[in-house]
């Protein structure tokens, strides 16, 4: 388990420090989050031979994401560097396909400690995925963009969601008769053949 810890928390700090190469340079952007290290250290003489150390954060701890992804957008809405933090999740998303979040953003100010990852696939990149896979789908769900996704060129995840859905329901829409087509089309056929005949 303590490996598995410093493990989550090295990874995510690694995501942290091409986050950070990448929105440093954006004017306006200032100060961007880091996440501290985690060392492990063994102890043989020890009863618990294993343990992990880290700097200590001095100040006013806060939770910048919760386990539970209802509370997320409130808690961080408001301050700089939660709104950095909820971008920050936003790019990794993106950045792994949506196949990784990190969660549990929390700390002093800029520098974060003790955060987690949840996995889309049990195992990917060597992760048993600490958190559940739901966390992926409440944060795509519930994620609403700030000005620093904006800076960052992160896409929306609500119109990447809204498109999946038009796509599909178009694709079914192919699958019937001709005749069953006609029965469904007549009250939206303006939207929907203008859309399709737009992309094209």
């Amino acid at each position: 388990f303590v490996i598995q810890e410093c493990y989550v928390q090295n990874t995510a700090r690694e995501y942290a420090k091409i986050y950070a190469a990448e929105a440093e340079p954006l004017e306006g952007f200032g100060e961007v989050p880091e996440i501290i290290p985690i060392f492990l250290v063994h102890r043989p003489a020890n009863n618990i031979p294993y343990a992990t150390v880290e700097e200590e954060l001095v100040g006013e701890f806060v939770k910048y994401s919760m386990r539970d992804g209802k509370e997320v957008n409130f808690l961080r809405r408001d301050s700089e560097a939660g709104q950095k933090c909820c971008t920050f999740q936003h790019w990794v998303y993106e950045k792994t396909n949506g196949s990784l979040l990190v969660t549990d953003l929390q700390g002093v100010g800029m520098k974060l400690t003790d955060v987690g990852i949840a996995t889309l696939a049990k195992g990917y990149k060597g992760f048993k995925g600490n958190c559940s896979i739901s966390f992926i789908e409440q944060f795509r769900a519930l994620h609403q963009c700030n000005k620093y996704c904006e800076m960052m060129g992160l896409k929306s995840l609500r119109t990447a969601h809204q498109k999946q859905r038009k796509v599909t329901s178009t694709k079914s829409k192919n699958l019937p008769n001709s005749s069953t087509i006609k029965k469904t089309v007549p009250k939206k056929a303006r939207e929907p053949r203008d859309f399709i005949s737009s992309e094209h």
